[in-house]
C-alpha cells in the first residue's frame, strides 16, 4: 500500500446511535437554526503563489512509491484557520471534563451577516 493510498484510505468509525422521540422534536428546531447559520468549510482554497512549491513536495514524495507514474494535481487545498482555531478552542474546553467520553464535531458554522 502506497504512502497516499494510507494516508487518505477512509475508515468508518462511526457508531449509529437511535435517538427514536428525541430526534423528531430536535428536528424542527435544527431547521430553523440552519436559516440563520453558515457552515465554514473545514478547507479552503490555497494562493496560487503556493502551488509550484506544494506540487514539487507532493509528487517527489508520491514518486518514491510509483517512480514511473505520472501525477495530476487538480486542486490545492489548506485547513481554514477560523475552523482551526474554534477546534482548537473545542478542544480544550472538551478536555476539562473529567469523563471519559468521545465528543465528535460535525460541523461548525457561524451567524450569517459576520
Amino acid at each position: 500500500m502506497g504512502w497516499f493510498e494510507s494516508l487518505f484510505k477512509k475508515k468508518d468509525t462511526t457508531e449509529k446511535i437511535d435517538f427514536n422521540n428525541e430526534q423528531s422534536h430536535s428536528t424542527n428546531s435544527i431547521v430553523q437554526i440552519e436559516d440563520d447559520w453558515e457552515v465554514l468549510p473545514e478547507f479552503v482554497e490555497v494562493d496560487s503563489a503556493d502551488y509550484p512549491l506544494v506540487s514539487a513536495i507532493a509528487t517527489s514524495i508520491a514518486a518514491n512509491d510509483r517512480p514511473k507514474s505520472q501525477f495530476v494535481i487538480k486542486r490545492i487545498l489548506q485547513r481554514n484557520e477560523e475552523v482551526k482555531t474554534v477546534s482548537i478552542i473545542a478542544a480544550s474546553i472538551a478536555a476539562t471534563d473529567p469523563t471519559n467520553n468521545q465528543l465528535v464535531v460535525r460541523s461548525i458554522a457561524r451567524k450569517k451577516g459576520k
